[in-house]
C-alpha cells in the first residue's frame, strides 16, 4: 500500500485523534489537554507524518537545539495499522533528519512496552553510571 508521509505537523484534529487511538495519550506524566499537547507539538524542530489518503497513521516529531543534539516525542502509531513497518518508518524518517543537519546525539524516552521495538532499531539504553533522569513537578 503507498503512504503519504509530509514532513510537518498534521492539523489539531489529526493529531489529536491518533493520540488518542494509540493510547499515547495516557502514558503522559502530568494533565495536559488535548490543545496543549499539540501547542507543544507546534513547537518541535521537526515533524514527520504518515497517511493512509487523509488520515493520519502514523507520527513522531523531534525537539532539537539544531546542531548536536535531539530529542524524539510522540511516536504513535494507529493501532490497526501497527505491525506493518509505520513505527519503524517514523523512526527512520526522523534519524535521517538528523544525519542531514549533522546531529548525532538523539534521545529518546520510550513509552511502557517499547523498548525492545527501540532496540531493533539500533537504540541503546544509557549506562548505569550516567542514567538518563527526570522530575515531574
Amino acid at each position: 500500500m503507498d503512504y503519504i508521509i509530509k514532513e510537518e505537523l498534521p492539523s489539531f484534529d489529526l493529531f489529536a485523534a491518533l493520540h488518542e487511538a494509540s493510547g499515547l495519550i495516557k502514558n503522559k506524566k502530568g494533565n495536559y489537554t488535548r490543545e496543549q499537547l499539540y501547542t507543544a507539538a507546534q513547537n518541535s524542530w521537526y515533524c514527520y507524518s504518515i497517511y493512509d489518503g487523509e488520515q493520519l497513521i502514523a507520527f513522531g516529531r523531534m525537539i532539537s537545539d539544531g546542531v548536536y543534539q535531539a530529542l524524539i516525542c510522540d511516536v504513535m502509531v494507529d493501532p490497526s495499522y501497527q505491525g506493518k513497518g509505520l513505527g519503524k518508518g517514523i523512526i527512520e524518517g526522523l534519524l535521517q533528519k538528523c544525519q542531514e543537519t549533522g546531529i548525532q546525539s538523539i534521545q529518546l524516552f520510550s513509552a511502557k512496552g517499547k523498548k525492545q521495538f527501540y532496540q531493533k532499531l539500533g537504540f541503546q539504553e544509557r549506562e548505569a553510571d550516567a542514567p538518563g533522569m527526570s522530575i515531574l513537578i
